[in-house]
């Protein structure tokens, strides 16, 4: 799904024939952009957060409709226990800036992941926030927070297998669109781009099912050097593709449409 309006910027001479409807954004490179600086590695989150800030902003004046952020994995549980706890302040201080600015932008917030392993003052202002802006309709902004697309996979499994065990669901009743409505995402388009910054060329667990057709652009930019201009890049990159859901050139220059799920 693409917004097929033109959108011109001509500080950078950018022309997107096509912004993504659904955006989602692995944001690497914290640690290494404060290693470089001989500095702690929460200096790097919170340059991070204010990357995030500018970023929220810019997709909202594009008309970026969903913008899903990898923000916290369920693997950087892992990490040292003061990063961790500083990675949850820096969340909750997030939640508590940007209230306003998503108010008056219209912009729903909306949280993935595993949440009840989250601090519980964090959840609660998650909580909040997803509560005060449910009625925003410009922009919806997805946090994937002690998120794994495996264990989101697992998760609906197992909801799967309590629909069959209860008698309310029989296993050729199983389809992808049921699998849709089991997952973390429901009730959102499936992402037409994934950006991964810092150079690293992977997805990491992150919305395995939901990135089965999505464009991906990887750049070797830092999160926290990432900028306008650099996310202008990016989606200009992907305004020149052509996405054929398994299609033909020729059938897609012809109107013609599929299902996302066919192979090309």
């Amino acid at each position: 799904m693409l917004i097929s309006d033109p959108v011109h910027d001509l500080e950078d001479g950018f022309e997107f024939m096509h912004v993504p409807t659904h955006l989602a954004i692995i944001m690497d490179g914290n640690g290494r952009w404060a290693r470089q600086r001989n500095l702690p590695r929460i200096a790097g989150h919170r340059r991070g957060v204010r990357v995030v800030r500018d970023v929220v902003q810019e997709c909202h004046r594009l008309g970026v409709r969903f913008l899903t952020l990898y923000a916290f994995s369920s693997e950087n549980w892992g990490r040292p226990d003061d990063e961790v706890s500083g990675l949850m302040d820096l969340l909750a201080s997030y939640l508590k800036s940007e209230l306003e600015l998503m108010l008056k932008n219209r912009i729903s917030l909306r949280v993935i992941g595993e949440l009840d392993r989250l601090p519980k003052n964090v959840r609660m202002m998650l909580e909040e926030t997803v509560e005060k802006t449910s009625d925003n309709r410009d922009m919806v902004l997805t946090l994937a927070l002690s998120y794994g697309a495996r264990n989101e996979l697992v998760r609906a499994m197992r909801r799967m297998a309590g629909l069959v065990q209860a008698g309310m669901l029989a296993p050729g009743e199983v389809t992808e669109d049921l699998v849709d409505n089991l997952l973390d995402t429901r009730d959102m388009p499936d992402p037409d781009l994934l950006i991964r910054t810092s150079g690293e060329m992977r997805v990491s667990n992150f919305l395995l099912w939901q990135l089965a057709y999505a464009e991906m652009v990887f750049t070797p930019v830092l999160w926290p050097d990432f900028d306008r201009g650099e996310l202008h890049r990016c989606l200009n990159e992907f305004s020149q593709r052509e996405r054929r859901f398994g299609l033909t050139d020729d059938q897609v220059r012809n109107g013609m449409t599929a299902d996302r799920r066919v192979n090309d």
